[in-house]
Order: C-alpha cells, then structure tokens, then sequence
C-alpha cells in the first residue's frame, strides 16, 4: 500500500483544514487507517484512527470535538477534517495503515505516506 498525504497549509488560529490521503492498491478497505503529526523538535504523536469499515473512531484529547477522521473505501481515501485550529496543531501530519486493531491505538502501523505541513499562524 502507498499513500499519499494533501491538503496542508498556512492557516489562521480558529480556521479550518480537510487533509487527505490517497491509498494505492485494490486492499485499502483491509486497513484501520490513522493520521499522526509530529511537531518541529517533538516526537511523532498519534492523532486519530478510523477502523476498516469507517465505524469507529479513536482521537487523542487535544483534538476530541475539533478533528474529524473519515474514510471513503471507494475512493481508497482517508480524510482528517481539522476545525477550530490552534498553532500548537502546527505540524508535519502522516497518514498509516495498520491491519491490527493495535492501529487504532496508534501501534503497529505496516505503512506510512508522507507528510503534509499545517501551519496554524496566531
């Protein structure tokens, strides 16, 4: 599976973002997928995670109400809308899949796309 991350950029304290990630290949739909960023200096952190049928969902605190994952296994995409954005939301953000369920925990990830830069300006 390749994946391919868009839709970054400048945006202002307060604004909207939809990022996507392309999927190569005909086993998208096999895949729990997730969105991680990782911060200049900071380590790579989990953001979210959607599971194969795109039923359930999993965020980490600081984005719960503000970020919404979904997918469209039609389309072999995954999305992550990103709302109410602060500057500490400022990051290179990856999308991954993952076959176990650990994926919706942000652990054992079998591939990873590139990044996509969000920068959230005050």
């Amino acid at each position: 599976v390749q994946l391919q991350a868009s839709g970054g950029g400048l945006v202002q304290a307060g604004g909207s973002l939809r990022l996507s990630c392309a999927a190569s290949g005909r086993t998208f739909s096999s895949y729990n997928m997730d969105w991680f960023r990782q911060a200049p200096g900071k380590e790579r952190e989990f953001v979210a995670a959607i599971t194969r049928s795109g039923v359930s969902t999993n965020y980490t605190d600081s984005v719960k109400g503000r970020f919404t994952i979904s997918r469209d296994n039609a389309k072999n995409t995954v999305y992550l809308q990103m709302n109410s954005l602060k500057p500490e939301d400022t990051a290179v953000y990856f999308c991954a899949a993952g076959r176990t369920a650990s994926a919706l925990k942000g652990y054992g990830m079998d591939y990873w796309g590139k990044g996509t830069q969000v920068t959230v300006s005050s």
